[in-house]
This record gives C-alpha cells, sequence and structure tokens, in this order.
C-alpha cells in the first residue's frame, strides 16, 4: 500500500508539471522553484510549534489547489505557478517519505518518523 500511495504522489508531481507547461511562464522555472516551498522551515528557528505550522501551511496540498482556483479565477498565471509548484514538491515530499509536520519535533510527520528519530 506505501509503495502505491507513492506512485500516486509521483503522478500528482508530474501533473503539476504539465499543468505548469500551459501557463504563460517559462518552463524552468517550475525546477528553478521547486525547493522553494522548503524555505518555510525557517520557522523551526523559533520553536518546533512555530515551525510545523508554517511548514504545513505551505507544504498542505489544499493550500496548492486553493491557490490555484484563486489564481484561476482572477487569471494570474503567477499565482497559478506558484500554486504548482507548492503541489508539486508536496506530493514529491511525500514521495520521499515527508509530510506533513507535528509540533513536537521536525521528524514527527504525519507519515511516520524520519531521518535518526526513524531508526531507534
Amino acid at each position: 500500500m506505501k509503495n502505491l500511495i507513492r506512485i500516486e504522489e509521483l503522478f500528482l508531481a508530474i501533473l503539476s508539471f504539465f499543468l505548469f507547461l500551459s501557463l504563460p511562464i517559462v518552463w524552468w522555472w517550475f525546477f528553478v522553484l521547486l525547493l522553494a516551498p522548503d524555505l518555510s522551515m525557517v520557522g523551526y528557528m523559533l520553536n518546533p510549534r512555530i515551525g510545523a505550522v508554517v511548514y504545513d501551511a505551505v507544504h498542505h496540498r489544499a493550500v496548492a489547489v486553493l491557490l490555484f482556483i484563486l489564481g484561476s479565477s482572477l487569471r494570474i498565471p503567477w499565482l497559478q505557478g506558484t500554486a504548482l509548484i507548492l503541489l508539486g514538491h508536496s506530493s514529491l515530499d511525500r514521495v520521499l517519505g515527508y509530510g506533513l509536520k507535528y509540533g513536537d519535533a521536525f521528524q514527527h510527520t504525519h507519515l511516520g518518523l524520519i531521518g535518526r528519530a526513524e531508526q531507534r
């Protein structure tokens, strides 16, 4: 089941790229900005709870979908592109086993423990 979910997430990431191609934005911006959502980890400099809230707000796919709908409704291509980058990034994170964070530690995700915490 775990592999099936990872395949599904991979296809969502691929879909986000193909939708990005339909926008009037140069295709390579998708890959240049694909890791930008991880800048949301700066919240962890304050404490794990704030870090988790900021990280999860950026990595939640519902936020990406809402931004895409808003961008489509208002005909704002850069907002649609941002949404597709968020969707693609979040889906790839889930392919790699990274999920939304709990407030106690960065390594505690909705998909389980990651990093050294996983090895214990």
